[in-house]
């Protein structure tokens, strides 16, 4: 019998490799999060494989501040490295946009429905200082609006 984490991580793998997009999920959704991840995504081509953690930037599962959700980050960033062995791991959290339901999501006239409010990268060698960096805001994203809400 399937655990809720290999289910969980089964219906949000993504990318061109789902199986280490499954590796992954199994790690990090064997316990809970604060900010919930939407998809886990590795993309590869030959030994060169990239991770993707794509969160909800709403509907946290407890308190969130900045400090916390940058916690959150770091470990689910090791917890990632620790799981497979991908060079690069980039998080994203989103929330929705809204929209007119008569207008398409979808096709050459589509309107987007969600935006990005944090993106950070951080390469297996970044690893040791990736927490000082997210604490100094180097290389990371935040949408003000979204900063100002944590």
């Amino acid at each position: 019998m399937p655990s809720t984490a290999d289910l969980d991580a089964a219906a949000r793998a993504a990318g061109n490799k789902p199986a280490e997009a499954r590796t992954i999920g199994q790690a990090l959704f064997a316990g809970t999060w604060p900010a919930q991840i939407i998809k886990v995504r590795v993309d590869g081509i030959g030994d060169h494989e990239v991770a993707g953690l794509v969160l909800s930037g709403v509907k946290f599962h407890g308190a969130l501040d900045r400090a916390g959700f940058e916690r959150e980050i770091e470990a689910l960033v090791r917890q990632s490295f620790a799981a497979a062995p991908v060079e690069e791991i980039d998080v994203w959290a989103t929330v929705p946009i809204p929209y007119d339901k008569r207008e398409p999501v979808t096709g050459d006239y589509a309107q987007p429905v969600s935006r990005v409010v944090f993106a950070a990268t951080c390469l297996r060698a970044e690893l040791p200082g990736f927490g000082a960096r997210l604490r100094a805001g180097e290389g990371v994203y935040w949408a003000p609006d979204f900063l100002r809400r944590l």
